[in-house]
């Protein structure tokens, strides 16, 4: 039971983190009632949804990557099968690209809706599709989650795809957008691609 109790813990400051950024954005959650916090909404996961292997569970490369795929493919609404990541570190923390592999304009379409919704989410501390794919003790993603408000994050099209930017100033948010992007291409497998961009 600790480990629920803690991953409730987990998403409910996500989702807490989530609704007071919006005040600013855009004036408010419109699911919480005015002075009342979201008790799991809007992360709560159904009854019959299995827990995500955490990092450091005892099991197969394999298997985590199979469960990974298929919880992607559950968040993600492009074909992971005919798409690629890539996970470019930077010195100043990284860039995030996906791209069609054959090039079709409707998954480039998908790919782009959903990246440029991402980096909005992140923007405010929402790190919660990440979390559902890999698990909640994801590397990196505390960090992220706790400092979103000393990191620029930017979408920008590309061909074939998108990419989402992250940089911050603080070097402690750089190690774990590095980790981050680390867990991402283990988790990933042959779906995902690693690269280094200068510094």
């Amino acid at each position: 039971m600790k480990a629920i109790s803690s991953r409730t813990r987990l998403l409910r400051r996500i989702g807490l983190l989530g609704c007071a950024t919006a005040v600013v954005i855009v004036g408010g959650c419109a699911d919480a009632p005015s002075g009342e916090p979201p008790a799991e909404a809007p992360f709560a996961q159904p009854a019959a949804e299995a827990e995500p292997v955490q990092p450091g569970d005892e099991v197969s490369d394999e298997q985590r990557r199979g469960e990974v795929a298929a919880r992607g493919a559950e968040v993600m609404p492009f074909d992971l099968d005919r798409s690629t990541h890539v996970f470019a570190t930077t010195a100043e923390g990284g860039v995030q690209t996906v791209r069609s592999d054959d090039g079709d304009p409707e998954q480039m379409r998908l790919i782009r809706a959903h990246l440029l919704e991402e980096a909005a989410r992140f923007a405010r501390g929402d790190f919660h599709d990440p979390a559902m794919i890999h698990g909640d003790d994801m590397p990196g993603l505390h960090a992220l989650v706790m400092g979103f408000e000393r990191m620029t994050i930017t979408y920008a099209d590309v061909d074939g795809g998108a990419e989402i930017r992250y940089e911050s100033p603080d070097e402690d948010l750089v190690e774990a957008i590095h980790a981050w992007f680390g867990a991402q291409l283990a988790d990933h497998g042959a779906h995902a691609q690693g690269d280094h961009r200068g510094g």
